[in-house]
């Protein structure tokens, strides 16, 4: 195999070609840096975190591709991704997974003590995540902590310290996440049941659509009580009542229940996130 075909299959183990992973993990971190920053956070910043989600999310998914290497050849969505189709070794995924969090680790070396502590916990959050389908019950609240320490550490780069408001917005975080992993799992129910892995969607049966609805729900309560507390101004509320409406989209869509509406729900939280981070960059400016 020549260089040019294996890097590739390495961009495609750890979904480069599918950025909406990226994205979801992306826009709560910038909500917490722009928060962090008061509205005009550091330009280094910013592209510290930015390329910090993109490396860290990359190593997720090749790690996830490890752990699953038996799980995934049995699912007709992921049984031609390269490591389950025999295209690249287990161990490969290890060793590109190291590489790339290396790299996050160079990235943040330059700031303070306590994000680089802070970078210890999300890292295993990170790696471990792909192994908690197999015994927790709802590994999407799992995910939902790995996918918000983003926000702890942006506080904590900015400011030095993590104050309460970082960790409320981390929990509306974990809400959105289980809203739209749920969403993600409701695709994949019927595999995970043959397959006896875990995940929200089956633990909550025939109430999934009212959970998923429930976390838009505190999620968005979440934000507008820290928008009161921030005494933010009408476009961060704006942005909020724009979410909500995508939330309702989602409803629309997932009430049937059927894999490619539920998929396309999952994909589009892009813009839920967006709307979020929208409003409260044009509130620090109004």
């Amino acid at each position: 195999m020549n260089l040019s075909t294996r890097l590739q299959l390495y961009w495609q183990l750890t979904r480069m070609h599918r950025l909406i992973g990226a994205l979801l993990l992306l826009w709560p971190t910038l909500w917490g840096v722009w928060i962090a920053g008061n509205g005009h956070p550091a330009w280094y910043i910013v592209v510290i975190f930015m390329l910090g989600t993109v490396l860290m999310r990359a190593a997720g998914c090749a790690i996830n591709d490890y752990a699953d290497h038996d799980i995934d050849m049995h699912v007709k969505r992921t049984c031609d991704r390269p490591l389950t189709s025999g295209k690249l070794a287990r161990h490969e995924a290890l060793w590109v997974a190291a590489v790339l969090a290396l790299l996050a680790l160079l990235l943040i070396l330059p700031l303070n003590r306590l994000t680089l502590l802070l970078s210890l916990p999300a890292a295993f959050l990170a790696a471990s995540y792909p192994f908690t389908k197999r015994f927790l019950a709802i590994p999407q609240a799992y995910l939902g902590l790995a996918f918000s320490f983003g926000i702890p550490m942006a506080f904590a780069a900015q400011t030095g310290t993590v104050p309460a408001v970082a960790w409320w917005l981390m929990l509306a975080n974990i809400f959105w996440c289980i809203a739209y992993d749920t969403e993600y799992a409701m695709v994949d129910r019927d595999d995970d049941i043959h397959l006896g892995i875990h995940s929200s969607a089956l633990l909550l049966g025939r109430f999934d659509v009212l959970a998923v609805m429930l976390c838009y729900t505190l999620a968005l309560a979440v934000l507008v009580m820290i928008g009161l507390y921030l005494e933010r101004g009408i476009a961060y509320f704006i942005g909020l009542v724009a979410a909500e409406g995508i939330a309702v989209y989602h409803y629309t869509l997932i009430r049937s229940r059927s894999r490619e509406d539920c998929f396309k729900a999952f994909r589009h939280n892009n813009w839920f996130g967006a709307m979020v981070f929208a409003g409260i960059v044009l509130d620090y400016f109004t």
